[in-house]
């Protein structure tokens, strides 16, 4: 595999194109942004803690069927994945109300949703990457009714996997971000993408509910680098 040219970058990530046109490089970076990027910072490590941690999750979750771009590590930082046209939605799911959630149902945060919930965001920097329902989806043909099923299925299928894989780790897993993306070497077959990891997920101790995630950096509670590290230590024991 030969490193090619910056496809992109973006505010955790850069994306290199290889040898091979049905596969990209990616590279995990050290940086941490918040508020829509208005707040900037460095986690010594992230990087490293971030690729390994989604290459658990991508591997447990190819044990159990959920396909994904993943293909293997090549480096403490750099992950080898499929290319996808990817779809421009962040799926969001929500165990239990934290972050934006707090405001938009006036509970308080921790309280136990009945059902996991589903919310899609526009991957849109310029519009804030607002929230859309399916209608506005395939109103503006970002996806297909029979993808968002297909997402759907994926995205719940994979909090029930994490869930169980983190509750015997004394983690509770609050919400976490999905991306996904077609894949343009077969079928078109929806995968899933990007990363899981502390940076788009919201992981909380069982037991005294300290979370282990990126709110340490937006909500300044110090620990962050420690956080991440404490995720990576308990998943491979």
């Amino acid at each position: 595999m030969i490193k090619g040219n910056l496809l992109y970058e973006g505010k955790a990530k850069t994306v290199y194109e290889t040898d091979n046109p049905n596969e990209l490089l990616v590279y995990f970076k050290d940086d941490a942004t918040a508020g829509n990027g208005e707040k900037h910072g460095l986690i010594p490590g992230k990087g490293v803690i971030n690729n390994k941690i989604s290459a658990f999750f991508f591997k447990q979750l190819k044990d159990r069927g959920i396909k994904s771009h993943f293909i293997e590590t090549v480096g403490e930082r750099e992950m080898l994945v499929k290319r996808l046209d990817m779809i421009k939605l962040e799926i969001v799911v929500r165990n239990i109300v934290a972050g934006s959630l707090v405001k938009r149902l006036g509970l308080p945060e921790g309280t136990p949703l009945n059902v996991p919930v589903i919310e899609y965001d526009y991957k849109s920097d310029e519009l804030g990457d607002p929230m859309l329902n399916r209608w506005h989806i395939m109103a503006i043909d970002v996806a297909t009714i029979d993808e968002l099923n297909q997402i759907e299925h994926i995205a719940l299928t994979t909090n029930t996997i994490l869930r169980e894989i983190l509750k015997a780790k004394n983690v509770d897993l609050i919400d976490f971000k999905l991306e996904f993306g077609r894949d343009i070497s077969g079928d078109g077959e929806v995968l899933l993408a990007d990363e899981i990891s502390p940076d788009n997920c919201r992981f909380w101790d069982t037991q005294t509910h300290e979370k282990l995630d990126k709110d340490r950096f937006r909500q300044d509670l110090g620990g962050v680098e420690e956080a991440y590290q404490e995720i990576l230590h308990r998943l491979t024991l």
